[in-house]
């Protein structure tokens, strides 16, 4: 792959990241809005209050929007930081596959979070100068 290749890499990672802030924002949404929507299994725990952890969720998935955009402007420090976040979301995430009546939705979740890391690892070098040759 050449550099031009994984520039549209870093472009396609913020725009997952939109759309995985987006899907965070509407499970957030969600569990404000109807409370018997996420119900734990047996299996399950539950640590906080519903209505708590939608809440947690709306701002989770705004933060995440926030940084897919800063990546959409080429920014440095959103590398970092959706680096750091897609990994806790994949863990958030995880805990929606093992104990969820929709495991598919949380795995899709996931296999988004790691195309996203491997777009912001792979060669970030090459891709920056190639966006600041671009933007010249």
């Amino acid at each position: 792959m050449n550099s031009k290749s994984m520039a549209g890499w870093i472009g396609f990672a913020g725009i997952v990241m939109l759309v995985i802030g987006a899907i965070d924002m509407f499970e957030g949404l969600i569990a404000v809005l109807e409370d018997e929507y996420f119900v734990p299994t047996r299996a399950g725990m539950l640590v906080v209050d519903l209505t708590a952890w939608g809440w947690f969720l709306i701002f989770w998935g705004l933060l995440i929007l926030l940084v897919g955009l800063g990546l959409l402007g080429a920014q440095s420090w959103a590398r970092w930081t959706a680096i750091v976040l897609v990994s806790l979301n994949i863990l958030a995430q995880l805990g929606f596959a093992g104990d969820s009546a929709y495991p598919l939705w949380a795995l899709t979740v996931m296999i988004l979070n790691i195309v996203v890391l491997y777009a912001l690892t792979a060669r970030w070098k090459e891709s920056v100068e190639e966006l600041g040759v671009a933007q010249e």
